[in-house]
């Protein structure tokens, strides 16, 4: 029965990730294919973002934004169930209104089907996460 349970975790333990390593796939890709966009990398070398000012604090900010489900990947599959559990619906929710502002302003279609995909993936690791039975004196 134990075997079992070990499988059950690491099931778990490897969708969440895999679910994560999708999110970041599409979260580099959206912004890749912005600058695609007419403008975008005009305004880029104008020095703004949208309505920001491309500043050391910005990036890193941005840099920020992306290292946490970066990071989520390998956590996913290293932290205890218990704080794995935790960990991933709580990050997981806190992306999901991030994502969403992502469309603030001039919103392309590639824009609003990689949101609603990303949002997607973000409430299936809120799912698991939610649904993990996790095994006693872990």
């Amino acid at each position: 029965m134990q075997k079992i349970q070990q499988n059950s975790k690491a099931n778990v333990s490897v969708k969440l990730a895999t679910l994560w390593a999708g999110f970041m796939f599409l979260y580099i890709y959206v912004d890749y294919f912005a600058l695609y966009m007419p403008g975008k990398v005009d305004a880029i070398l104008k020095g703004k973002i949208f309505v920001f000012d491309i500043t050391q604090g910005f990036l890193l900010a941005a840099l920020a934004s992306v290292t946490i489900p970066a990071l989520m990947i390998f956590l996913s599959v290293a932290l205890p169930e218990k704080v794995n559990r935790c960990t991933n619906m709580i990050i997981a929710t806190m992306y999901i209104p991030y994502s969403l502002f992502n469309l603030a302003g001039e919103a392309w279609m590639h824009m609003v089907f990689g949101a609603a995909v990303e949002v997607v993936l973000l409430c299936l690791i809120i799912r698991y996460a939610w649904k993990w039975r996790c095994t006693q004196g872990s």
